[in-house]
């Protein structure tokens, strides 16, 4: 398990990398669970590089929601969710009635912001080829972050079903 992580101890600053991206998501899940965040935005072109299937992930996931209010994702596309993330997919048809998952497939894949938006932390990757970005408590980052994000959510259509019908 991610070691607790509590408002002072999250990350903050800079970080490079594959690894220290997956774990600065982590660290913010399970601080969302920890503190009971009432709102979380993930936001990615296709979230192939989330560690969202990880069991520790799923955990935290699902502490958090249990008590939580609003669970939003945004994504260009959501095609490889099912192979690389199967026990999100799982956790996500469970909690279906907590999750809105948006597509805006007009968007380019490195416009629509890579990030996790909570009311008091948040972590974007800005150079998704080398998943290099900032994250932090600032609040001018936060607010700045979360405008962006709304203005895709606006152009974006429901997605990412929770349940596919076929015949």
């Amino acid at each position: 398990m991610v070691a607790d992580a509590t408002a002072g101890e999250l990350p903050s600053g800079s970080f490079s990398g594959h690894e220290s991206f997956r774990g600065h998501v982590r660290a913010g899940l399970w601080a969302a669970a920890e503190q009971g965040w009432s709102t979380l935005l993930l936001s990615d072109a296709d979230f192939r590089h989330w560690p969202l299937g990880e069991r520790e992930v799923v955990e935290a996931l699902t502490r958090w929601v249990r008590g939580a209010q609003r669970f939003t994702m945004l994504a260009r596309t959501y095609d490889e969710v099912p192979r690389l993330h199967p026990r999100f997919v799982e956790w996500r048809r469970l909690w279906s009635h907590k999750i809105d998952c948006r597509v805006c497939r007009e968007a380019d894949a490195t416009a629509l912001p890579s990030a996790l938006w909570s009311p008091g932390w948040v972590l974007q990757r800005l150079d998704l080829l080398h998943s290099n970005g900032l994250c932090g408590d600032d609040p001018a980052r936060r607010l700045l972050l979360r405008e962006q994000i709304d203005g895709w959510l606006a152009r974006g259509t429901p997605g990412f079903p929770a349940y596919t019908l076929g015949l």
